[in-house]
C-alpha cells in the first residue's frame, strides 16, 4: 500500500472516530475515501464494516454501566441482531457488484438523511419513553430490520437502532445508547465473521481505519465539548449529499 493511501486512510478513520463520537455518521468520510482509492463499492463497504467494530466496542465499554438491568433485552436482542445481520450480509454478497453500485447512492442518501434528522429522532425518543410500555416485541421487530440495513451497509447504523429502540422501550437515553452500543458490535461482529469467510476484505485498510478511529474517537470525545455539534452535524450532511450526487453522476456514465 502506498504512502499517500495509508494517509487518506488514516486521516479519514481519525475523522470519522471523532464524528461517531460527537454525532455520528463517521461512515460517511471513511466509504467514499475506500472509493476514492479505487476499492470496488462491495469490497470497500466490507471492509469500511469490518474497520467499524472496534470503535463500536469502545463506546460499549464506555457505556457498560448504564447496561446494568438490561440483560433480557441485550440477550433477547442480540439474537435478533445476529439474524438479521447474517441475512444483511448475505444478501450483499448473494447480489452483483453492479446491483450494489446502483443502490449505494441511495444507501449513502438515507444515511445521509439520517444524520440530519438525528435530532429530531432524538426528541421522538426522549417524548416515547416517558409514556408507554415495555415493547420488546416491536423493538425485536424493528431490531431485525435495522440489523439486515446494517449487515447489507454499515452508514448511519447507530443512528437507526436508536430511533428504532427509543420508539418501544421505555427507558432512559443514556441506557439506552448502552443498549444501542452492544446490539452495533454484535451486528458489526457477526459481519466480520461472515465477510471474514465468503468476501474478500482489504485488513490492511480496515486496520489503519480501525487504529486511527480509535484516535479519532478520543480526541473526538476531548473536542466535542467545545465544538457546535449542528456545525460538525451539517458539515458531514454536506458532504454526505454530495458523495450521494458524485455516486450518482459515476453510476449513470
Amino acid at each position: 500500500m502506498e504512502l499517500g493511501a495509508v494517509v487518506l486512510l488514516a486521516l479519514a478513520g481519525t475523522a470519522a472516530g471523532a464524528i461517531n463520537a460527537i454525532a455520528g455518521g463517521g461512515s460517511l468520510v471513511t466509504f467514499p475515501a475506500l472509493l476514492a482509492l479505487g476499492y470496488p463499492p462491495v469490497i470497500a463497504n466490507v471492509t469500511n464494516t469490518v474497520a467499524a467494530l472496534p470503535g463500536y466496542v469502545g463506546g460499549a465499554w464506555g457505556y457498560r454501566r448504564e447496561l446494568a438491568g438490561q440483560r433480557r433485552r441485550v440477550i433477547v436482542l442480540g439474537l435478533i441482531t445476529v439474524a438479521g445481520a447474517v441475512g444483511g450480509s448475505a444478501l450483499l454478497l448473494a447480489g452483483s457488484e453492479q446491483t450494489f453500485s446502483a443502490v449505494v447512492p441511495w444507501l449513502v442518501l438515507a444515511s445521509t438523511a439520517l444524520l440530519a434528522a438525528q435530532p429530531a429522532l432524538t426528541r421522538l425518543v426522549t417524548k416515547q419513553r416517558l409514556a408507554g410500555a415495555e415493547r420488546l416485541r416491536w423493538a425485536g421487530l424493528g431490531q431485525f430490520g435495522v440489523a439486515v440495513y446494517g449487515g447489507y451497509f454499515n452508514a448511519g447504523l447507530g443512528i437507526m437502532m436508536l430511533g428504532v429502540l427509543g420508539i418501544a422501550l421505555r427507558e432512559s437515553l443514556q441506557r439506552l445508547n448502552a443498549l444501542k452500543s452492544v446490539l452495533s458490535v454484535v451486528a458489526s461482529a457477526v459481519s466480520l465473521v461472515f465477510f471474514a469467510l465468503f468476501s474478500t476484505v482489504s485488513w490492511p485498510a480496515a486496520a489503519i481505519m480501525a487504529v486511527a478511529g480509535l484516535l479519532g474517537g478520543w480526541m473526538g470525545a476531548a473536542v466535542g465539548r467545545r465544538l457546535p455539534v449542528p456545525l460538525l452535524r451539517w458539515s458531514v450532511v454536506t458532504f454526505g449529499f454530495v458523495v450521494f450526487l458524485v455516486l450518482l453522476v459515476n453510476h449513470a456514465s
